[in-house]
């Protein structure tokens, strides 16, 4: 009787294995099946290494002479609007300089006595007042300022743009690091699949 139970015992155990290894087999079969299905792409991606002194670099290169950074950045074009922006400013100081002097050396040479400066006629009477005189060395002083104040500002904006474009030459928009939406075409089931995507890959 023993024995008919341990034979028993033992014929279904051998059934329950032999029964597991076939659900294996097939499990392996379908994940094979799955497998063929599934289209893998291979994304070779070429990183560049990231220099943490490049926009420190760029912004000394500015400094030093302005459009500098932006051929150390690789943005040529940017270095003509740079030279024409600050030499603009450049220019508008340097004549509203010369015209404040012109004023102001007629007013001093009224003031020593003479009546020859070059707002006289030639009897030696004044063509503009010792008051209009005032008023247009008040005038040129203020834009010869407001242009120096324009051309710092240019300056320093070469500088930051120079700063700002090598950090963002540097910023990391590949593939690995992105949202996007997905459109495929479904040939199983004859249909449409919408998605979005986010990829984090390290």
């Amino acid at each position: 009787m023993l024995n008919k139970r341990s034979y028993l015992v033992f014929i279904f155990l051998l059934s329950l294995l032999f029964l597991t290894g076939q659900e294996k087999e097939n499990d392996s079969t379908s994940i094979g099946i799955d497998k063929e299905l599934v289209v893998v792409e291979d994304l070779n991606i070429e990183r560049k290494p990231i220099d943490p002194l490049r926009p420190s670099k760029a912004a000394f290169y500015s400094a030093i002479l302005p459009g500098a950074g932006q051929a150390y950045n690789k943005k040529y074009w940017k270095i003509p609007i740079v030279w024409g922006a600050i030499g603009t400013g450049i220019y508008f100081y340097v004549r509203n300089d010369k015209q404040f002097d012109r004023y102001r050396n007629a007013y001093k040479r009224r003031l020593a006595g003479f009546t020859d400066d070059e707002f006289s006629d030639a009897d030696g009477n004044p063509l503009i007042s010792n008051d209009g005189l005032i008023r247009a060395q008040q005038q040129f002083r203020r834009n010869k300022e407001v242009s120096l104040l324009v051309t710092i500002g240019l300056y320093a904006l070469n500088i930051i743009d120079a700063n700002v474009d090598a950090h963002l030459l540097q910023f990391n928009v590949d593939e690995n690091l992105s949202l996007s939406p997905h459109y495929q075409y479904n040939q199983m089931e004859n249909s449409s699949d919408l998605g979005l995507t986010l990829n984090f890959k390290f």
